[in-house]
């Protein structure tokens, strides 16, 4: 029998921006935070399991705060991304603290997550039928050298107040080609520009596909991020070992490359919200009262 899906929430992060989960500020007047419209949404998709990445440090906090309200609807668990997680022969350089990016922590699963599964930000608002997507998805590939992902215009996913980073894809018939990290994005009217060096500007048309980091993978990609993180550690950690970070979308494009794997595309119209400066959290209080407002959440979730 198929394994039933996990939703793997990215959330070892979480809290860290602004000071601790206690000061993670509520989007509604309900005290919703935004990883709650995520389970929410997750869960009228079909989801039933979920497992948070989180820190140690956080995980009373994290219990509290969101973990234990769940257990009512999902069958919930718990995978601890450790800095001293590491291959053999390896250890922590000295005075780091940076966890090891989004690679490490995916691979951290391995043992607990035992089937297919979806991966998410904490702090993202991806909108209902990005999750309904996945989930079809995750249930009915039978391939696994297949992966999916959720992909995202451009214009609906910049803010007003600053850069983003994203990943820009390259789709071909549907199958993701190649995907580069662009850390500095910007709004530019309709469409987007990016920078690498703050003075020149090379123009997006808004309607570019960018990852926002919700992929579908099958179970052999944990495999596949362990073995190739020891090679990533040995070129990085001579060059840059306070800072240098596995990417999951490397290790992905690594396979792109390779042929061991493919990428379909789920093209996806929904806006993305997120907190990235604090001006933005007045337009996600906004946008949410909005979807309330015209049916797409009720006032008071999981009532």
């Amino acid at each position: 029998m198929k394994t039933e899906p996990t939703l793997v929430i990215m959330a070892a992060g979480m809290g860290s921006r602004f000071g601790g989960l206690k000061q993670i500020e509520p989007v509604d007047a309900q005290g919703h935070i935004i990883i709650d419209f995520s389970l929410y949404d997750a869960y009228r998709a079909g989801f039933r399991k979920v497992a948070f990445i989180i820190k140690r440090e956080i995980e009373k906090d994290f219990r509290e705060c969101i973990g234990n309200r769940m257990e009512k609807w999902f069958q919930v668990s718990y995978v601890y991304q450790e800095l001293n997680r590491l291959p053999e022969g390896f250890g922590v350089p000295e005075g780091r603290t940076k966890p090891w990016g989004t690679g490490h922590a995916i691979a951290c699963c391995k043992g607990v997550v035992d089937g297919p599964f979806a991966v998410v930000n904490a702090d993202d608002f991806y909108g209902p039928t990005a999750f309904s997507a996945i989930y079809d998805y995750l249930v009915s590939n039978e391939d696994t050298g297949r992966y999916a992902m959720v992909g995202y215009r451009v214009r609906n996913t910049v803010t007003e107040y600053g850069s983003v980073a994203r990943g820009v894809c390259e789709v071909e018939n549907g199958l993701l080609t190649g995907i580069t990290e662009r850390t500095k994005i910007y709004k530019s009217g309709s469409d987007a520009a990016f920078t690498e060096d703050g003075e020149t500007f090379t123009h997006l048309p808004g309607d570019t596909i960018v990852s926002m980091n919700l992929w579908g993978f099958t179970n052999a990609v944990l495999d596949r991020l362990w073995n190739g993180f020891p090679a990533f550690l040995q070129e990085n950690l001579e060059k840059n070992p306070l800072k240098c970070e596995y990417f999951l979308p490397s290790v992905v494009n690594a396979q792109l490359q390779d042929g061991s794997a493919c990428v379909q595309v789920l093209p996806c119209e929904e806006n993305w919200y997120g907190v990235t400066y604090r001006e933005d959290l007045a337009s996600v209080v906004d946008a949410i009262q909005n979807m309330k407002n015209t049916g797409i959440y009720p006032e008071e979730l999981w009532k």
